[in-house]
C-alpha cells in the first residue's frame, strides 16, 4: 500500500463540479453532438469510472475536464477555478499544476531514464530539485525503486505505465485523469494499475476520473457511469 501522512492541501480543498457539458463538432448539415447535458461532482479522494464503446465521447469528455479542449457550452470548475474560461498563461499553469494525465500510450521520452521522465513536469514548473526527489519517491512507491536509471526501451509495458503514473503525480495535482490506461498492458498488470490508482485517490486525496472500455477494470472504481449517445447513465452525486 502507498502511505502518505497528510494529504496535500491543494488536493483536500478542491471539488470538481462539471455542469451541463455539451460538445458539438462541425459536420455537413447539422453539427454532430458528441456530449449533451453531462453533469457530475467529485470530491477529493473520490473515484469515478466512465465506460462506453469507442467513439462514445469518453476521451472528449476527459479532455474537456482536463482543459485540453473546450465545451460548446456548460462549465468545469475545480475548487474556485472555472476551468473552461482560462486562457494563455493561466491555462498553462493550471494544466501544469492541477491536472495529471495518464494515457493509453505512456508517451515517455526514449532518451530519458525512468527518473528523468517522471521528473519532467516538475522541471517545467521550476521545481527541479524538489521534483526529482518527489519523482524518486513516487517511483519507489509504484515498485520501481530498482529501475530509476532504466531507459523506456528496457522497461516492460507495465513498468513504463507506472513511470507515466509517477510523472502524472509529480507536481501533486488535485485531479488525475486516466484515458484507457490499461489498453496496452495485460490483465494482471491492469489489475495492479487499478489498485495503484485507487490507492493514490484514497491516500493523496486525488480526484480520479478513469475512462475505459473494460468493464472489469472499471469495477475497481465507484461509481461506474456509462456514456451512451452523449449522455451519462447513472449519477455521481
Amino acid at each position: 500500500m502507498l502511505h502518505v501522512e497528510n494529504q496535500p492541501e491543494q488536493s483536500r480543498d478542491k471539488r470538481l463540479v462539471v455542469r451541463d457539458i455539451r460538445k458539438e463538432f462541425p459536420s455537413p448539415g447539422e453539427p454532430r453532438v458528441v456530449l449533451e447535458d453531462v453533469s457530475f461532482d467529485l470530491s477529493p479522494g473520490e473515484t469515478m469510472a466512465i465506460v462506453g464503446p469507442s467513439g462514445s465521447g469518453k476521451s472528449t469528455l476527459l479532455n474537456i475536464v482536463g482543459s485540453l479542449d473546450r465545451p460548446t457550452s456548460g462549465s468545469v470548475k475545480l475548487g474556485e477555478t472555472l476551468v473552461n474560461e482560462l486562457e494563455g498563461t493561466a491555462l498553462s499553469e493550471f494544466r501544469r499544476g492541477s491536472v495529471g494525465f495518464v494515457f493509453q500510450d505512456h508517451h515517455l521520452l526514449p532518451q530519458c531514464t525512468a527518473l528523468e521522465n517522471a521528473a519532467l513536469p516538475s522541471l517545467a514548473a521550476g521545481r527541479a530539485e524538489e521534483g526529482t526527489e518527489r519523482a524518486r519517491e513516487l517511483l519507489k512507491r509504484v515498485g520501481l525503486e530498482g529501475r530509476i536509471d532504466a531507459l523506456p526501451a528496457n522497461l516492460s509495458g507495465g513498468e513504463r505505465q507506472r513511470v507515466a503514473v509517477a510523472r502524472a503525480m509529480v507536481n501533486e495535482p488535485p485531479l488525475l485523469l486516466c484515458d484507457e490506461p490499461t489498453g496496452n498492458v495485460d490483465k494482471k498488470t491492469g489489475a495492479r494499475l487499478g489498485e495503484l490508482f485507487a490507492e493514490l485517490a484514497d491516500e493523496e486525496g486525488v480526484l480520479l476520473v478513469v475512462v475505459t472500455h473494460d468493464p472489469e477494470f472499471a469495477q475497481r472504481f465507484s461509481p461506474v457511469l456509462e456514456l451512451h449517445e452523449g449522455t451519462l447513465r447513472g449519477s455521481a452525486d
